[in-house]
């Protein structure tokens, strides 16, 4: 298995370096960039150039595995994140093609309402944060059903009755664990709560949902030590970093030191207004969506032997400044 090891330390690049050495050396980084999301699918961050801060390299191995992926691993980074904060949907467990969208025709087709969201038109609808959301804003652009009530205050009730049953549906899938963790997703958490790291979930989802999530499929020992932040416990969602902000504050961390893992553009924008370190896994429906304000990005965590990074990667974001 060929390895190769890139090793970046001061001095530091900047927007008035002349040196032609650091020219060519942003240059070769971005151009490694560019290679890994074209031809691999996962590559370290892109448009910025990570510069340490201690005086010691910021060592980083890259290694090819037997799918052609690149994997980061920090082999000395000394800081470790106050926690970890992970997304549901599509970074836990790719729930949505396959998930959430059955459980939202199986809920229309039930109350009869003659709508049915097809794999593209819901990838569209999935930029739009909240089910319960999701669902008001179709209806308000395509016209609302016959069945639906007439008055905006008896249409919040009947979207709030259609996501509860959908959510039921939903819940049902996951305790049959007809769909699995995305790899790299248990090993992860592990070495997180291993090594003292808080670690939480975030999600738009509603929190039923959620938690079946972490409980079924991570398990009950797991579950247990993992906060959850879903729904409507905050006012305003993705892209409002109000969830991420929120779980700062309930886990007594400071933003700057917590590392999210997102898998979609709104979430990536939810944590970076937060403050914090964010880490894309490509799902299905986000392959192609901008994540150039990403400090990392991947197609998955992965497992060993075909690991993307690690508790130690994530922790390396946290000692880098990064310069355009």
């Amino acid at each position: 298995m060929a390895s190769t090891t890139i090793s970046l330390s001061l001095p530091a690049f900047s927007s008035t370096t002349s040196s032609s050495s650091s020219s060519q050396t942003k240059a070769s980084i971005l151009n490694i960039k560019a290679s890994h999301e074209r031809k691999l699918g996962s590559s370290l961050v892109g448009r910025r150039v990570c510069v340490d801060r201690t005086k010691r390299a910021a060592t980083i191995s890259k290694r090819s595995t037997s799918g052609g992926a690149i994997t980061c691993l920090a082999a000395s980074s000394s800081v470790l994140p106050s926690a970890l904060l992970f997304d549901c949907d599509g970074v836990l467990v790719d729930t949505e093609k396959d998930g959430h969208r059955i459980s939202f025709n199986d809920t229309f087709n039930e109350k009869e309402l003659g709508v049915t969201w097809d794999v593209d038109l819901y990838g569209e609808l999935l930029k739009i944060g909240g089910g319960k959301e999701r669902m008001t804003a179709y209806f308000n652009k395509t016209g609302w059903p016959e069945k639906a009530p007439k008055s905006e205050e008896e249409r919040k009730e009947f979207i709030a009755s259609l996501h509860k049953r959908k959510t039921e549906l939903f819940m049902a899938l996951i305790e049959k664990k007809l769909l699995p963790l995305r790899p790299g997703v248990a090993k992860l958490v592990d070495q997180a709560l291993g090594n003292g790291v808080k670690v939480a979930v975030c999600s738009t989802s509603n929190e039923k949902a959620v938690s079946a999530i972490v409980s079924f499929l991570l398990g009950p020992e797991r579950a247990e030590k993992i906060k959850i932040f879903a729904g409507d416990v905050v006012p305003r969602k993705k892209p409002d970093p109000a969830i991420y902000t929120l779980a700062a504050t309930t886990l007594s961390v400071d933003p700057s030191s917590c590392v999210v893992v997102e898998d979609s553009a709104i979430g990536l924008t939810a944590a970076k207004a937060a403050g914090m370190k964010c880490i894309v896994t490509k799902s299905g429906y986000t392959a192609e969506e901008d994540f150039l304000n990403a400090d990392a990005v991947f197609d998955c965590i992965g497992d060993p032997p075909e690991e993307r990074f690690d508790l130690a990667f994530c922790g390396s974001l946290l000692e880098k400044q990064y310069v355009s």
